[in-house]
């Protein structure tokens, strides 16, 4: 361990601990004498998940259901009512730059386009449903078949059978499709029916500012149906039960009780979108049931097959051992569990495992002598990809940040060899990253982009004459950052004959949204796998590989590239968190305090994120906030879609909403959604780096944190640095044992069984 380059200007602590200026080298796993203290754990936020530990409820088999149980949102709070934070704007002159406005509202429509076309694609491929069951019928037919399940009976069901085809609408003239426009914002919902809503939320004691939102949930006649079931109110993110009976009980007075089937059918929705906030993309049923008596539902059975009934949920049983052969008769039936799912997940996963294996089972053979010349033209671990790619049409590929040279050395061959071929990432910082490891020259037209920009048509190679992506190859990096329903866009966006590659880290955290692909798919042995022999370089490389096989090991940092801050407490671990950015590594490792990332285990907490940006602001850029709590030249982080985090900068505010700079791009977020969907992003969580690194990194690592760590949290987070890395270590032992012991949380997903009885495993 070695002393820091030079003292503190304030001096060292009272019980000899190193000062926050004096960047010490040490061992990842070193201590001072931190105090852990009894700190509620930081509450999880918009833009985080679950997997960092912070604000949820335990897993099934601890002490509650797998459902997530989040602290108090933004803008939302007080229990049995709504608290009213607005933000407010500026009517100041706007910036200089042609902004691209409404970014979420494109990009959630381009979703929407894109899940009509795969409906349609699939009513025109499909017959039943063959891994799953879908449960129909009253609701006493369905509570029988549930309960002669769970007694081991056998159930009277009825197959879920796909819709007769539709006839495939006229292909527009090629060159309308290929290259698409971005896909048009969504119609906003009419101003007559916001005032309405508006005036309904304020009977109700619930702020007025959520009017927006709750007519865009609701969609036409949200004013009618808001007064007919208060319940309704849950839709919009942020609210909690509990603050939705208050709303019902102000709308309907004596009318509202417990046992009402409305608020049964709500609460059992909002769980189910409470779990996929959790990373579960369905839930079993015993799980579902357990959360809603919790929730003081008098009869959790009912709930559940009211909501069935009423085509808020999707209930299926699946075989345990898919591939056992039928059972003769007076033979035992075949074990089966049942799974409650919202539609759009359920649907989302059944159409992933339906593309992969059209992807799998339609390769094109006119394309082999080209991807001959591709092999030819690559070595080492590229070859290996090159080969295993030309001879299927799935295939992944892991390894940490050095082995991105590889799909870059496949893209660069395929489009030599003259195949239409592009590879995207989860973050436009990734998209750096990979256009600086190719070649010059290599990164044409289409080439790069970003998953989001793929599919709102942003970016990319364009569409051809059937509306699929005109591609031979598509590469996707950061896979693991890809929820289900982004990996069933991309998929089904894919022609027949083209090749997948999913490329990425095995050992960072799950997407942001439900699910867990890459994970599924690496565990199904569907596809060939390839795995990079290039290792990171470097002490920070060296650490991170150690991690990553739960190893927390010394490693030499001759140049400053590890230090060990060690903290008592969190206040101790702000104050030092913020000398470290505005200081210390700029004046020792030659930094720039803005291309420092700040990360925390959650949002909440002494030393979360809200905590630390108020820090980190004060220092870098103190202001009084008077653009909805923001001020020019703040850093940010925005969220123009669930699950999806751009950093950037404030620029300006006017009274079109508040003027980003996100990746260089220009972008205006309405007022009515600042206060949702931005954020201060001088510090992130872990879920919010993943898919970008910085020249620096300071990871916070308070003693209230110890209970939210896991490997995969922690090989994120350190792994977010390429030159330094700074820890500000507060939680003794717990770090070591978390690297050793603390896997992450399991996800219920039903697409292991789908590709089991879709995909035929690999040889």
């Amino acid at each position: 361990m070695g002393t820091g380059p030079e003292a503190d200007d304030e001096g060292t602590t009272a019980g000899g601990t190193a000062g926050a200026g004096d960047l010490t080298a040490g061992p990842a796993g070193a201590s001072g004498s931190p105090d852990p203290g009894a700190g509620v754990p930081p509450a999880a936020g918009a833009g985080d998940s679950p997997d960092s530990g912070a604000g949820h409820s335990p897993e099934a088999g601890a002490s509650g259901p797998p459902v997530a149980e989040g602290g108090e949102p933004d803008g939302v709070g007080g229990a049995g009512g709504v608290r009213e934070e607005t933000a407010s704007g500026s009517s100041e002159a706007g910036a200089a730059e042609a902004p691209q406005r409404s970014e979420a509202e494109a990009e959630l429509a381009a979703q929407r386009v894109e899940r009509e076309r795969i409906e349609r694609r699939k009513a025109d491929r499909r017959g039943p449903v063959e891994s799953g069951t879908k449960l129909s019928g009253k609701a006493a037919d369905l509570l029988a078949a549930i309960r002669a399940v769970e007694g081991g009976e056998k159930p009277a069901t009825t197959v879920f059978a796909a819709p007769d085809p539709a006839p495939r609408p006229a292909a527009p003239a090629p060159e309308a499709v290929r290259r698409p426009q971005p896909a048009p914002a969504a119609a906003a919902p009419a101003t007559e029916t916001i005032a309405t809503v508006r005036r309904i939320l304020a009977e109700g004691g619930a702020p007025e500012s959520l009017a927006p939102q709750v007519a865009a949930a609701l969609g036409e006649g949200a004013d009618t149906l808001l007064r007919e079931d208060p319940w309704q109110l849950l839709r919009v993110a942020g609210v909690r039960p509990d603050q939705a009976d208050g709303f019902a009980r102000a709308l309907l007075g004596a009318e509202c009780g417990p046992d009402d089937e409305r608020r049964g059918r709500a609460v059992t929705g909002w769980l189910l979108e409470q779990a996929a906030l959790a990373g579960h993309t369905a839930l079993e049923m015993p799980a579902l049931t357990a959360a809603l008596a919790q929730r003081a539902v008098p009869d959790p059975e009912a709930a559940v097959q009211d909501a069935i009934a009423e085509g808020e949920a999707l209930v299926f049983q699946d075989a345990l051992d898919p591939g056992a052969p039928e059972p003769e008769d007076g033979e035992e039936e075949r074990p089966v569990r049942v799974l409650v799912a919202l539609e759009r997940y359920a649907l989302a996963e059944e159409s992933l495992a339906d593309g992969l294996a059209r992807l799998v089972n339609s390769l094109a053979k006119d394309a082999s002598e080209r991807w001959e010349a591709v092999a030819a033209t690559a070595s080492g671990g590229a070859a290996e990809l090159v080969r295993a790619v030309a001879g299927h049409g799935l295939v992944l590929h892991t390894g940490g940040e050095a082995a991105r040279a590889e799909p870059a050395a496949l893209l660069t061959a395929a489009r030599a060899a003259g195949l239409r071929a592009c590879a995207v990432t989860h973050t436009s910082e990734g998209h750096r990253r990979l256009a600086a490891a190719l070649e010059e020259g290599d990164g044409g037209e289409g080439a790069v982009g970003t998953v989001a920009g793929l599919l709102s048509g942003a970016e990319g190679p364009g569409r051809d004459a059937d509306g699929a992506l005109d591609l031979d190859l598509l590469i996707v990096l950061d896979a693991p950052q890809l929820d289900v329903e982004g990996a069933a866009m991309l998929v089904e966006a894919l022609p027949d004959g083209a090749r997948l590659v999913l490329s990425g880290d095995p050992a960072v955290l799950w997407s942001a949204g439900p699910g867990r692909v890459f994970a599924d798919l690496l565990a199904a042995r569907v596809c060939p796998q390839i795995a990079s022999r290039t290792p990171d370089p470097g002490p920070l490389g060296e650490l991170v590989s150690g991690i990553g096989i739960g190893e927390l090991t010394q490693v030499d940092a001759p140049g400053k590239e590890l230090v060990i801050v060690p903290v008592r407490d969190a206040g101790e671990a702000v104050h030092r968190t913020v000398q470290l950015v505005a200081d210390s590594v700029p004046r020792v490792i030659g930094v720039p305090a803005g291309q420092t990332v700040v990360i925390t285990p959650g949002h909440g907490g002494a030393a979360g994120t809200r905590a630390l940006n108020t820090a980190l602001k004060e220092r870098l850029n103190p202001g009084p906030g008077r653009f909805g709590g923001f001020d020019p030249g703040d850093r940010i982080a925005y969220s123009p879609a669930p699950g999806r985090t751009v950093p950037g900068q404030v620029v300006t505010a006017d009274a079109d909403g508040l003027h980003l700079s996100c990746a260089g791009v220009p972008v205006v977020v309405p007022k009515e959604r600042v206060e949702q969907s931005v954020r201060q992003g001088w510090a992130l969580t872990a879920h919010q780096a993943a898919g970008s690194r910085w020249p620096a990194a300071v990871v916070v690592l308070p003693g209230d944190a110890a209970p939210t760590l896991s490997r995969p949290w922690v090989y994120t987070a350190f792994s977010r640095a390429e030159r330094h890395l700074s820890v500000v270590h507060g939680v003794e032992q717990a770090l070591p044992k978390a690297v050793a012991e603390t896997l992450p949380k399991p996800r219920t997903t039903r697409l292991p069984l789908l590709l089991k009885t879709q995909v035929p495993a690999a040889g």
